[in-house]
């Protein structure tokens, strides 16, 4: 019995993701170190860490966008370590990034059809052939309403507020109907009236799903997540429910404590 068969043979039914002594070197410099992390389905889980902890790495890897050095990555108990990021998008997980990735010149409407096209295997150049598909067109209404854009559809995506377009963007990863969603820092740069619209759009776009995300604003973070993996210098310093990670002396010490001084130095604690 190899050992793809035995990963899937072990895997819970109830784990959405699994990272099995997880490690990504590169060079001499070895910046994940032996990650071990199961999340269970539906959980919210939000990563957290000092700065170049690792955190955008551990997305990459997950998403396929590089290969761990060792270790086993499982979705829903098959291993995708070693797949490409677009065959791990087909087997239901989908990642936004840090910086708004959108088509700028089409409109709203657009930008999700083509993210519906090409989750079915269409490329995006042919889109305009195909508008009248009755499914494809079914499904970004449906988008519409659940990012709450509807009466923007029309409008070009360059001309949307910053916090809109961020809207359009969790649109178009959750087109295809992923099952597990990675939003790397979805806040950021937004204002305190944008950031809470925003996690209850959160909240009920990925109500059901398994949502993982890389975020800075501690506020979000104990408001949002079911669960906190804590990464510092490349390793799981800890992974429990907000509660626990609060009063954890080691997470105090390694990255808390720093994080509640910078927001009363700043007059925000």
């Amino acid at each position: 019995m190899n050992t793809m068969t035995l990963a899937m043979k072990s895997a819970s039914p109830e784990n959405a993701l699994e990272l099995r002594g997880v490690t990504k070197r590169f060079g001499k410099s070895e910046i994940i170190r032996g990650i071990d992390l199961t999340v269970r389905r539906g959980e919210r889980v939000a990563v957290i860490g000092p700065n170049g902890a690792g955190k955008s790495t551990l997305f990459n890897l997950i998403s396929g966008r590089f290969g761990p050095s060792s270790g086993e990555i499982l979705l829903k108990g098959e291993r995708i370590d070693g797949l490409k990021p677009y065959e791990i998008y087909r087997k239901g997980l989908a990642r936004s990034f840090q910086i708004t990735n959108i088509f700028h010149r089409l409109s709203v409407m657009e930008n999700l059809r083509c993210a519906v096209l090409w989750s079915l295997g269409y490329r995006y150049t042919f889109w305009r052939f195909l508008v009248g598909l009755h499914d494809v067109n079914q499904r970004v209404d449906e988008l519409l309403a659940m990012i709450r854009l509807e009466k923007r559809r029309d409008t070009v995506a360059g001309n949307l507020t910053y916090a809109e377009q961020r809207a359009l963007e969790i649109g178009i990863t959750i087109a295809g109907g992923a099952e597990v969603v990675l939003l790397d820092e979805p806040t950021a740069g937004m204002s305190q009236s944008e950031t809470t619209r925003f996690i209850a759009l959160i909240r009920e776009v990925t109500e059901g799903k398994t949502l993982l995300t890389v975020e800075h604003d501690m506020g979000v973070v104990f408001g949002l997540a079911d669960k906190i993996a804590v990464v510092v210098y490349g390793e799981l310093l800890a992974f429990d429910t907000p509660e626990a990670v609060r009063s954890n002396a080691r997470v105090q010490e390694a990255y808390l404590g720093s994080v509640v001084a910078d927001a009363q130095a700043e007059g925000r604690a």
